[in-house]
C-alpha cells in the first residue's frame, strides 16, 4: 500500500488503443484518476483497448487545454518528457500526490504544458515507446519506490527476508513540558531550573 495518490493523462493524444491501454493500465496500478487535455482521438475505439472500462470506475477529467486543468491541491505535475534536462526515471523521487502527463505519439508535450510541470522525466531507453507503455513504466517505478516490499536479494531470484510487519510508533507528544520531562537528564541538572 502506498501513501498519497496519482492520477495520469494525456496531452493531445490522437492514438486511442494507446490510449485506452494507458487508462487501463492505470486502473490496474491504482491510479486515482484519468485525464486528457485537447484529446485528439474518437471515444469509442479507446474502449476498444480499455478492457477494465477505467473511466466507469475512477474519476476521468478532459480539460480542452493546459489553463483549464484544475487537479486537487499540493498535486505536483510531472511531465514525461525526452528533453535534455528532465531527470532519469532510475533517478526520480515520485512526489506523494502527483498527476503524470504524457504527450501524444509522435509529438511532444506542448510548451505550455512543459512550463506548468513541476518536473520533467525521462525514460532512459534505446528509442521511444507508445504512451501505454511509457505509462505503465513510470507507473510501475513509483510503486516499486513508495510500496512497502521486501528487500531484492543480492542473488537472483526470490527476496531471502520477508517484510517486517509494519511498527506502530510511540505515542505523539503534544506539550513541550510532556516532550521535556520525556529527555534524559545529564547528571547535575534539573530541567526548568536553568
Amino acid at each position: 500500500m502506498m501513501r498519497g495518490y496519482f492520477g495520469i493523462g494525456i496531452e493531445g493524444g490522437n492514438k486511442a488503443m494507446n490510449i485506452g491501454n494507458l487508462f487501463r493500465s492505470a486502473h490496474a496500478f491504482g491510479s486515482s484518476f484519468v485525464f486528457t487535455v485537447n484529446p485528439q482521438y474518437r471515444e469509442k475505439v479507446v474502449r476498444l483497448s480499455d478492457t477494465s472500462n477505467a473511466r466507469d470506475n475512477m474519476p476521468f477529467y478532459a480539460f480542452d487545454t493546459v489553463d483549464e486543468m484544475m487537479l486537487p491541491s499540493g498535486c505536483q505535475i510531472v511531465g514525461i518528457e525526452l528533453t535534455e534536462d528532465a531527470i532519469e526515471l532510475p533517478s526520480f523521487r515520485h512526489p506523494r500526490r502527483a498527476a503524470y502527463v504524457l504527450g501524444p505519439e509522435r509529438g511532444d508535450l506542448s510548451p505550455a504544458m512543459q512550463e506548468k510541470c513541476d518536473f520533467i522525466v525521462k525514460i532512459p531507453l534505446a528509442f521511444c515507446v507508445n504512451v501505454g507503455i511509457a505509462g505503465a513504466i513510470v507507473m510501475y517505478d513509483r510503486m516499486v519506490s513508495l510500496g512497502r516490499y521486501a528487500e531484492r536479494p543480492v542473488r537472483p531470484g526470490a527476496p531471502t527476508e520477508s517484510l517486517p510487519e509494519h511498527q506502530q510508533g510511540g505515542p505523539v507528544l503534544r506539550t513541550l513540558r510532556k516532550f521535556e520531562a520525556s529527555l534524559p537528564v545529564p547528571e547535575g541538572r534539573h530541567i526548568g531550573k536553568d
